[in-house]
Formats: C-alpha cells, structure tokens, sequence
C-alpha cells in the first residue's frame, strides 16, 4: 500500500528522536503551532486519539491525528493535522495515512469519519475524495475562545 520502505502505525510512546521529527511535521504543518512535548505525549495516552505516523528509514515522515468519540448520535471520528515532510511528498504517504484511518474507523464502528480542508486546497481534496471522503454542503464554523494563545495544549 503506496511509498516503498514506508511503514504506517499508531504511536503509542514517543522517543526523543521522534519528537525532533514530530516538530519538523509539526513546523510544516503551520506557522504559528509550537511543539509541545507533553501535548504530543498527551496525544498517545489519550482513549480518544490516535496518532498515525509513517515512518521510512526509522524517521517519522509523516503524521496524522486520529479522534474518535462518543455521541448521542453515535459513535464520531474526526481528522486533524495531517503532514507529510515536504521531502517526502508525491510518494502516497498522505494516502497511505488516511487509509489507515478509514480502516480504524471501520474496526472502531464509527458512523461517520470527517475532516476539513480549505476549498482552495483541490489537489487534497481529490486525494481525500479517491480514499472514501465525499464533500458536504456545510458551513464549518469555528469560536476561538480567548485566553493563554494560539499554542495552548
């Protein structure tokens, strides 16, 4: 399935060099997001998340984050923070990613598994579409409390 040598898992620990590749992902993801070592250790230990990771030669090359929970409705998952190292791209790695979370999400016996993208974005989009995604008519909305910052875990 996609780039040879790549192998795709959920992290359950993160070591030191995994951190430093966590915040190289991270950087490229967005400007303004500050590594946090126990938001991402946060991340592995919490029953609600998954973090996905490709790794090629040892190094995590790229990530995703996996959420899932429970509502009145059933049973939800959500897709964040998808990356791939800029040097590592155009090699199915992003592919590779979402279609380990479209299997958790079938195991799980999620209802619905969503994410988001910026419409201008259509070379994602294609690629979220060619893996099981389907486009909604939808208004996303989004509150920003006030508070510590734009970094807070």
């Amino acid at each position: 399935m996609g780039g040879a040598g790549v192998e795709v898992e959920i992290l359950t620990t993160i070591g030191d060099s995994d951190a430093e590749d966590l915040a190289a992902l991270l950087a490229q993801l967005s400007r303004t997001a500050v590594f946090d070592r126990a938001r991402f250790d946060a991340i592995v230990s919490h029953d609600a998340t998954d973090l996905i990771v490709a790794r090629a030669d040892g190094r995590i090359v790229g990530m995703a984050t996996f959420v899932s929970l429970p509502l009145p409705s059933g049973l939800r998952g959500h897709v964040e923070d998808v990356a791939v190292d800029e040097a590592m791209r155009g090699r199915g790695i992003a592919r590779m990613l979402l279609t380990r979370m479209t299997l958790l999400a079938e195991e799980r016996g999620l209802r619905t598994l969503d994410l988001t993208s910026r419409p201008s974005r259509e070379t994602a989009l294609r690629l979220y579409e060619s893996v099981g995604f389907v486009r909604r008519e939808t208004n996303l909305m989004r509150f920003v409390p006030e508070g510590p910052g734009p970094h807070a875990g």
